[in-house]
């Protein structure tokens, strides 16, 4: 069950969304008193409410809005327990202040907005015997071992209880809350009004992860990056299950460069059988793997993680995906032992798709130059790769058949900048960004207008997610679905 968080300053504006969110289908509504600016009127809140509530009073302390005295907030929750609500949230210090009445469910309550401390087992004891209906623990992820501490201790509990790591790494918290045996979990009534740091929104948990369905034999998959709040692969990943009716789904992790090993080796034990893996993990990435497809250990990264059994498995689909897009467009006969040769690229960028791409391309007998803002690292590519270099002032004087964009820039919302001038180029000439959002960026633009053949960021990436897709499900892809869905996500243009 989701829990969708309520926080409005008037009481009309609350009851409103309330009774939305009633019509809409949630099941459980929690009314955040701290917010409200006027004397709080409970019989105003809980008269006639559509669907059931917990109520809660937040003090500042523990992220909340409380600017009343501390009695005044003991008395509100004491006469929300008189009044019959059907949940009321009581920090564990109080507890004992606030005595059972009646069939309101007490959930006893932790809150630690800076860190997840070493002792959550002798807490939750101490909340338990609070006379807990539930227990709660909210606190802060400061790396993915606090997840797995707080997942092992919601597993473990004998009370039910809600165990939440809160920020962006924390989500797979409220995203498992179901699997694990937590009577509910909280999403926010929007994406732009959060309670509390790494709060979803609730269509966002009930439509595109669908939480209330997530069972026992429910197969687990995800993007392992930081940050990872604007990646677009749950969005495609979890259209494509859904839409070929498989029990599975994606999540995002959020981990930091130096915990990615706390991620892989908990796979195992999260039913987690896959990860795609982008940046700053994709060279690291490869240091797990048990065995690697020859490209991946070529490129020296992989961006697809796949778990059989004990083993783990690299792949680099970034790589298939690019090659099968120039290929297309250069028509290129695979069966020649070197197809590319006689055609020159360059490769603005020199990171983990730059060095995919490249690779690729040199493979193939292509001359492959390489030019970044920081020309030390285009040195470093091309010496490991066996290509050159220009300095990035000059990058516009090599004749070239292809030009790549590995670069950001682009890329939403600097959607006003190109990496290369429209002056330098002609209908000779190929232009493959791998930026996709938007798909047209400027540089595609003016590719357009010099009449250049274009390879857009949108081709790459669902060719990548579809030879994923079919890595971690052993199935052939969606691809229109695939393809629609990003499309529509990265419209500038919204039709609701």
């Amino acid at each position: 069950m989701i829990c969708v968080t309520l926080g409005r300053a008037r009481h009309k504006r609350m009851i409103a969304e309330h009774k939305f969110l009633a019509e809409q289908g949630a099941e459980l509504v929690e009314l955040r008193l701290d917010y409200i600016g006027r004397a709080i009127s409970l019989n105003r809140l809980l008269e006639n409410r559509p669907c059931p509530v917990v109520l809660t009073a937040r003090r500042r302390d523990d992220g909340g809005r409380w600017m009343k005295t501390e009695q005044e907030r003991l008395m509100l929750l004491r006469s929300a327990i008189a009044a019959g609500v059907e949940y009321v949230d009581i920090e564990a210090d109080i507890a004992a202040q606030i005595p059972r009445y009646g069939n309101t469910k007490r959930i006893i309550s932790f809150h630690d907005m800076s860190e997840t401390p070493d002792n959550l087992e002798e807490l939750h004891a101490a909340m338990a015997d609070e006379d807990a209906d539930i227990v709660k623990i909210a606190t802060m992820a400061n790396s993915f071992a606090d997840n797995l501490r707080m997942i092992e201790l919601v597993r473990n509990a004998k009370v039910p209880t809600i165990g939440i790591c809160m920020g962006e790494i924390g989500v797979i918290t409220r995203l498992l809350a179901n699997r694990l045996g937590s009577p509910f979990t909280y999403a926010t009534f929007s994406g732009g009004r959060k309670m509390a740091s790494g709060q979803l929104d609730w269509k966002e948990m009930r439509d595109l992860y669908k939480y209330n369905t997530i069972n026992e034999e429910t197969e687990f998959f995800g993007v392992v990056a930081d940050p990872v709040a604007h990646s677009y692969s749950p969005l495609i990943h979890n259209k494509a299950f859904a839409e070929e009716g498989l029990n599975a789904r994606y999540f995002p992790f959020r981990v930091p460069k130096n915990d990615l090993s706390n991620l892989v080796d908990s796979c195992p034990n999260l039913n987690i059988s896959g990860l795609s893996v982008t940046i700053p993990h994709k060279e690291d990435a490869i240091e797990f793997c048990s065995q690697a497809e020859s490209s991946a250990t070529g490129i020296g990264a992989v961006n697809t993680m796949v778990f059989q059994n004990k083993d783990c498995l690299g792949y680099n689909t970034d790589y298939r995906a690019a090659m099968d897009c120039i290929e297309e467009v250069f028509q290129i006969d695979k069966s020649q032992e070197r197809p590319m040769q006689g055609l020159t690229a360059m490769v603005l960028g020199a990171g983990g798709v730059s060095r995919a791409i490249a690779w690729g391309l040199k493979q193939r007998h292509c001359d492959v130059i390489i030019s970044s803002r920081t020309h030390e690292r285009a040195q470093i590519l091309a010496a490991e790769i066996g290509c050159r270099t220009v300095e990035w002032g000059q990058r516009h004087e090599p004749k070239i058949n292809l030009l790549i964009n590995g670069t950001p820039v682009g890329m939403h919302p600097d959607m006003d900048s190109s990496p290369y001038n429209a002056s330098a180029m002609s209908q000779y000439l190929a232009v493959f960004d791998t930026v996709y959002n938007p798909e047209n960026t400027l540089l595609i633009k003016h590719a357009k207008r010099a009449n250049c053949r274009i390879i857009t960021g949108i081709d790459m990436f669902v060719r990548q997610a579809a030879y994923q897709y079919k890595l971690f499900t052993g199935l052939d892809a969606p691809v229109q679905i695939m393809r629609q869905t990003i499309k529509q996500a990265t419209n500038p243009v919204q039709l609701n």
